[in-house]
């Protein structure tokens, strides 16, 4: 595995991390907090003229066909500016999905307007219960006639509040699960924003007898969990990418503050103390890159691995609160305060921790996989 960027990485990596430095600072993160939406409508739009929306979509469909490590370092500068917007919602939850198991009129009908930054999608999963297993899904799709009619209610939906369609997984018999597209403008759809500490517009949608047209079932009826296991082994690496991106910021934050705050007539970065959190963060920052790195290789070459994903999760929730823990401490007090903009990314930390999956779950996942686990090379 060769990790070293490509001229096209590099050029994403900088004109990602100009633009965002420009046109979204810290200030509008925090103006973006309390707004209604929860997102600027003009960045996403500049963000869609530069084929972010696009980046991993075939031609065909108005995207520019990059692979998925593109996407991958892409979603790590996002998570450096912790960039409030859709995007993740919309290109990795949904187009993703669509792309790997639309049908040829689905693509065609609904990636170009994604590609475009026409519309706003998102993943309707998780429900009270919030289990990522099968039997954690109870909103009940009825079929009736021409049309699925679904019933129940999904919670910590992202910016359902502004989304035009959602895809929606529903339970369409005793054993079988569906992945529906529904339009959110639909009769009997209500949605409510749900408070929480990041003000990242998480949303309850209660669906009141919502009639879908059969047509808009993505991939078999009764095999959607398929849909919802492709999407926890590829596009938690890119949650993780993410979220190695802030750790790496927070990082960078601490390092530079241990420079420059003076204590005793010295640097506080000149203590032993400082110094060995400092570097325990980095060594855990450094080790998170590598898994994200060797994971979405893994996916870019067609090898994706149920056991390395769940590393990269598991490592990813521990080293990103962690680090921003650390930050905290280099800090002091002032650590702690709201105008520091440490806080912004610390409380993210539990909202990434908990999406599509937190450390518990993916643990058991990995001792599962370690059962049948037989490493590359064997000692003799």
């Amino acid at each position: 595995m060769d990790f070293d960027f490509s001229e096209d990485q590099v050029m994403i990596i900088d004109s990602a991390r100009k633009f965002l430095e420009k046109e979204c600072p810290k200030d509008k993160v925090r103006e973006l907090k309390e707004d209604e939406k929860g997102y600027d409508p003009e960045l996403w739009s500049r963000m869609a003229e530069m084929g972010w929306m696009g980046l991993i979509l075939p031609e065909e469909y108005e995207g520019t066909g990059m692979d998925f490590f593109d996407l991958t370092i892409l979603m790590e500068e996002m998570g450096r500016n912790i960039l409030p917007a859709p995007f993740f919602d919309t290109v990795a939850l949904c187009s993703l999905p669509i792309l790997e198991y639309g049908t040829s009129e689905q693509k065609k009908r609904f990636l170009p307007k994604i590609a475009c930054g026409e519309e706003i999608w998102t993943l309707a999963l998780t429900e009270p219960s919030a289990s990522y297993e099968p039997s954690g899904v109870e909103l009940r799709a009825t079929s009736l006639q021409e049309d699925y009619v679904l019933e129940g209610t999904k919670l910590f939906v992202p910016y359902a509040n502004v989304a035009d369609r959602l895809l929606v997984v529903a339970r369409t018999s005793q054993e079988g699960i569906t992945v529906l597209i529904v339009d959110s403008g639909s009769q009997g759809i209500r949605t409510e924003v749900i408070p929480t500490t990041a003000h990242d517009k998480q949303c309850e949608v209660v669906f009141d007898k919502v009639r879908v047209p059969k047509d808009n079932v993505l991939g078999e009826v009764g095999k959607g969990w398929e849909i919802v296991e492709f999407l926890l082994q590829r596009v938690s690496v890119l949650k993780c990418a993410e979220m190695l991106g802030g750790a790496q910021f927070v990082l960078e934050m601490a390092n530079s503050y241990a420079k420059e705050r003076v204590q005793f007539d010295k640097p506080i970065g000149s203590f032993q103390a400082i110094q060995h959190k400092l570097a325990e963060v980095f060594i855990n920052v450094e080790g998170l890159r590598r898994l994200v790195y060797e994971a979405a290789w893994n996916i870019s070459t067609g090898s994706p691995s149920r056991l390395l994903t769940s590393m990269v999760k598991a490592k990813a929730n521990e080293v990103y609160q962690q680090t921003c823990i650390q930050g905290v401490k280099v800090h002091g007090a002032i650590g702690f305060t709201e105008e520091l903009d440490l806080s912004l990314y610390f409380l993210r930390t539990k909202a990434s921790e908990f999406m599509l999956g937190d450390t518990g779950f993916h643990r058991e996942r990995i001792a599962v996989e370690l059962e049948d686990y037989q490493p590359l090379f064997m000692s003799v």
